[in-house]
C-alpha cells in the first residue's frame, strides 16, 4: 500500500472517531467517553496527516 493511501485512510478513520464523539455528545453520553473518542480520532487524523505529508 502506498504511503498516500495509508495516510488518507488513517485520516478518514480518525474522522469517523471524531464524528462518533460528536454523536456521543448529542446523545448526552458520559464526558469521559466523548473525550476518549475525540482524542483517539484526533490522534489518528494527525498521524495520518503526518504520514501523508512526510513520506510523500
Amino acid at each position: 500500500m502506498s504511503t498516500s493511501l495509508s495516510g488518507l485512510l488513517l485520516m478518514a478513520f480518525g474522522a469517523f472517531f471524531i464524528g462518533g464523539a460528536w454523536s456521543f455528545r448529542s446523545q448526552k453520553l458520559p464526558l469521559i467517553v466523548q473525550l476518549i473518542m475525540a482524542v483517539v480520532g484526533i490522534a489518528l487524523a494527525v498521524y495520518g496527516g503526518f504520514i501523508l505529508f512526510t513520506y510523500n
